[in-house]
């Protein structure tokens, strides 16, 4: 008995950037800028309401404000370095050599940086580097480099149209042709003809029950739909946990939806220390050298050594304390964190908050090019949704430096060879389009056993029991073995009609057991522990072990693994490996 597939609207457009964060406004604009008219942005929310915004410590850039003798090499190298040596070393050098010029531009755009007493973009120290090279705007630089660049977009009549979500795109696994959504508002459903799509859409750290993104966003929506349409996917093991989330009551109805948001690395970056319940800065005991300003799964790991062991807050955190810097240069410095914590009942100022480590950024994503293109030809994937640039863990300030790198590098490329919206194949359209739309129909409004937000917290719970922190064989291949009981369970969901949240969250499900399922098998696959990646059963780094692990779509939607090299970085980048620069965390004392 055939399906009927519900009426659809089609949308001829040459490019199509799935993602109106930093990385798809960057794109957006290069490719306006080269002259290259029929765009669309796309953005699953309201326009300007893209987890960029949520970015708050800084980007970096070897500007040497403060430092003089800070440059991209070293920048690169620290990458590097914080990486484990698993990055993509050209990847890095284009992200580390665009930078100084990247954010000037931003200046001449109108980011509103906070300054020097002369009048130059201000600096600061972050985890991990060797120098003051973390531009930013207050505790709000996010939220201000996006309004900067939608600002930009605007003067160049970028279209953009919000609150559509992709669902699938059209491929035939070498060539994509175009993509399915629907409209969150309308219900309306569309086909965009495309021969040309850049998936800007963010990570995937809310696959964890603990994160710092909204619930709604960063659930691997840009590698699902890359796998989906015959991509790889590479690093995906590798889950930065941030070790500073908000650890609050959750029983306070008035602290509840802050649990896990970040707290900013810029507080520590400004001086802030870390102390136990006992009152001991026990960072001392792990990192004397760099402190609290060490690598992120460093200070993460710390932590939760700390609360392990009894040493742990009321709320199953510890303290991190700025009140010792003078509450005008907090209110400066930090202003929302600072209003947050007011709003809440806390002075900064004159009280600790109460932290823990929070998942908070996915290292790996899809495999692509120089330029960003997958091995799909049309498909890009920057920022957060592409690998190789973080490795296994990524500095603090490098995300956003990423998403405005590679917007440039793949607005470049695109713009070179751009032709039109191109034509679906007509067996595509009996085969993908129709069917995924006819499905999409079936799935709203459906009455199935399970109800989503239950399934979708159980799939959170299992990320974070057997994939978080702390990793060994046994907990991974309980986690496989719990993930395909909700694998099951998704295919037998109440899910409410087109336009609910139950609906999106339904199709939210579907991306994240795509990234679960890459996340687990790699953390199982890799016995060794390196960067955010810690084995308790392999508790050592295994230099055989310096390969990426790539993921590909199987036959009844599983996943292959394979394991590939990792290439050398340049004369000029080695050579700033080997002079060995390292933050010296005391000239913050």
């Amino acid at each position: 008995m055939e399906t009927s597939v519900p009426e659809y609207v089609e949308v001829d457009v040459s490019v199509l950037v799935v993602g109106a964060g930093a990385a798809g406004a960057r794109t957006a604009i290069e490719l306006a800028e080269r002259g290259v008219e029929d765009v669309l942005v796309l953005g699953k929310r309201n326009h300007g309401d893209a987890h960029t915004t949520w970015a708050r410590g800084g980007i970096n850039g070897a500007l040497g404000t403060h430092d003089p003798e800070d440059d991209w090499t070293i920048h690169a190298a620290d990458t590097l370095n914080e990486g484990h040596f698993v990055n993509d070393p050209g990847k890095v050098e284009t992200v580390a050599k665009q930078m100084p010029a990247r954010l000037r531009e931003l200046d001449e755009w109108g980011m509103d940086y906070s300054r020097t007493d002369d009048g130059e973009i201000d600096q600061r120290f972050f985890g991990a580097q060797s120098y003051r090279r973390t531009a930013f705007a207050g505790d709000h630089t996010g939220e201000s480099l996006l309004n900067t660049l939608v600002d930009r977009a605007q003067s160049l009549d970028v279209p953009y149209r919000e609150n559509v979500m992709i669902t699938k795109l059209v491929s035939d696994g070498e060539q994509v042709y175009g993509a399915v959504g629907f409209d969150m508002d309308s219900g309306e459903y569309v086909l965009f003809n495309t021969g040309t799509i850049v998936l800007a859409a963010g990570g995937h750290a809310a696959v964890y029950n603990r994160h710092t993104s909204r619930d709604d966003e960063n659930n691997g929506d840009g590698a699902a739909l890359a796998c989906d349409a015959g991509a790889s996917l590479m690093d995906m093991e590798f889950v930065q946990f941030h070790p500073t989330g908000m650890a609050v009551d959750e029983s306070d109805s008035g602290w509840e939806p802050w649990s896990g948001r970040l707290v900013t690395e810029a507080v520590r970056g400004e001086g802030g220390r870390l102390f136990n319940a006992d009152g001991e800065r026990f960072m001392e005991r792990y990192s004397p050298d760099q402190m609290e300003l060490d690598a992120r799964d460093v200070v993460a790991r710390a932590i939760a050594q700390e609360i392990a062991e009894g040493r742990g807050t009321e709320n199953g955190g510890v303290y991190l304390d700025i009140s010792h810097r003078d509450d005008e240069f907090i209110k400066e410095r930090l202003p929302r964190m600072y209003e947050r914590f007011q709003d809440l009942g806390v002075d900064m100022s004159t009280d600790p908050v109460e932290v823990a480590p929070t998942s908070h950024y996915g290292m790996g994503g899809v495999v692509v090019d120089d330029h960003g293109e997958t091995d799909v030809d049309g498909l890009f994937a920057i920022g957060e949704t592409m690998a190789g640039v973080h490795g296994a863990n990524r500095l603090g300030g490098n995300s956003l430096a990423e998403t405005i790198a590679y917007g440039v590098v793949a607005g470049e490329r695109i713009a070179d060879r751009v032709d039109g919206a191109g034509t679906i194949p007509d067996d595509l359209t009996e085969r993908v389009t129709e069917p995924h739309i006819a499905g999409l129909a079936e799935l709203a409004g459906s009455n199935g056993t399970h109800d989503v937000d239950t399934v979708f917290k159980e799939l959170q719970d299992i990320m974070w029991e057997h994939a978080g922190l702390l990793r060994n064989e046994e907990s991974l291949t309980a986690g496989l073995d719990a993930l395909q009981r909700v694998r099951e369970k998704a295919d037998n969901l109440d899910v409410g009609p087109l336009t609910s949240r139950s609906f999106e969250y339904a199709i939210d499900i579907g991306f994240m057991l795509t990234t679960a399922e890459t996340i687990l098998q790699g953390a199982r696959e890799r016995t060794e522990s390196r960067g955010a990646h810690y084995r308790t059963d392999h508790p050592d780094t295994d230099e055989t072990w310096r390969r990426n692990i790539r993921y590909e779509q199987a036959d009844l939607g599983r996943m292959t693994i394979s394991k590939g090299s990792v290439d050398s970085p340049s004369e000029a980048v080695q050579d700033a490996l080997d002079e060995g620069h390292e933050l010296d965390y005391h000239q913050l004392e």
